[in-house]
């Protein structure tokens, strides 16, 4: 009944990256005074099976385009720019996300003043809209970048599926703990030093790096089945601390597109790595609950042997299929 459990979330896991990965990120609008009443808008929705968010800009009565609207595509979201010019500030203003309603979809709004003044909102489809105001506090800065840092990581479905197969290959309760703990010191320094621009690596040769990570994971898993020596069995916490460093330049490719209030740079990224680790916590403690649970039944030996075997191959195979995925985006 345990390896079927993890079975089943492996096969979740390859469900809801097909059906919501796309949708679960959030769209982004950047304003940003470039010259007293006038402001650029970049304006970045995420695009699910080829269809672009369903939400319109809406901008108070007294603002008028001064540039049109530049469309971009990418290969997962559409980048939209123009210059709009107001007969007064937009302090005290709304701007609204007509549409966001309808949908599932977070919008990170960030303002930039030419006073040096910068707020980021997180507006949720309930409250389909921004107010623009002259100053944010830090309390309200820390709490949009911790929500952030927990559905990063609750909807980050590879970084899941690796804690997931860490839970599969480690024993003991106390290597569980050790072997999460390197993940976790280990994937803060890399998101640390990125994120403030210490290192550099590019984003799509890390995430099919984190794709093959798992993959590998998966084939470790498979040797200490089959008897044979393997190094995650014997050092499981640093196989994971190696891995969580390459997993924290994912973790700050996502908090770079998000991007960092200027006065609040320190505050912005500590709260962020916070969230992260809160949902991974969250995860590890469901997977932990519900193993509990399915040991109280007993099922067939060969039962077990057979669904043991599933939810591995599920996990490396879903693996190499994003590592594909991503290695062929980056070699286009």
């Amino acid at each position: 009944m345990r390896s079927a459990f993890l079975g089943i979330i492996a096969a979740a896991f390859a469900f809801l990256n097909a059906a919501t990965a796309h949708e679960a990120r959030p769209a982004c609008l950047q304003v940003t005074e470039i010259a007293p009443q006038r402001y650029e808008i970049v304006w970045r929705t995420p695009v699910l099976s080829g269809m672009r968010l369903p939400v319109v800009l809406r901008f108070p009565a007294n603002a008028r385009n001064v540039t049109e609207p530049v469309l971009r595509e990418l290969s997962d979201s559409l980048i939209e720019r123009r210059v709009i010019e107001t007969s007064g500030s937009l302090a005290g203003t709304r701007i609204e996300l007509v549409g966001l309603q309808a949908t599932i979809t977070d919008v990170l709004a960030r303002v930039q003043m030419l006073d040096g003044t910068f707020s980021t909102t997180l507006v949720r489809p309930s409250k389909p809209w921004i107010e623009i105001a002259t100053s944010r506090s830090s309390l309200e800065v820390a709490a949009t970048y911790l929500m952030q840092g927990v559905e990063h990581i609750l909807f980050g479905y590879d970084h899941l599926l690796f804690v997931l197969a860490l839970i599969l290959i480690v024993r003991s309760g106390r290597a569980l703990l050790i072997t999460i703990t390197a993940f976790t010191v280990a994937h803060s320094i890399t998101l640390s030093l990125a994120t403030l621009g210490i290192v550099h690596v590019p984003g799509p040769p890390v995430e099919a790096s984190i794709a093959l990570s798992i993959l590998l994971l998966a084939c470790e898993i498979i040797r200490t089945r089959r008897g044979q020596a393997s190094l995650t069995a014997r050092w499981p916490w640093v196989v994971a601390f190696s891995f969580g460093l390459l997993h924290g330049f994912g973790f700050a490719g996502a908090l770079t597109e998000i991007g960092l209030p200027q006065g609040d740079i320190p505050l912005a990224l500590f709260t962020f790595n916070i969230g992260v680790e809160i949902g991974q916590l969250i995860f590890v403690g469901v997977v932990l609950g519900a193993l509990a649970c399915a040991k109280r039944i007993n099922p067939p030996p060969k039962f077990e042997r057979y669904a043991s075997a599933a939810a591995i191959y599920a996990i490396g195979s879903l693996a190499a299929f994003w590592f594909i995925e991503r290695l062929a985006e980056f070699a286009a």
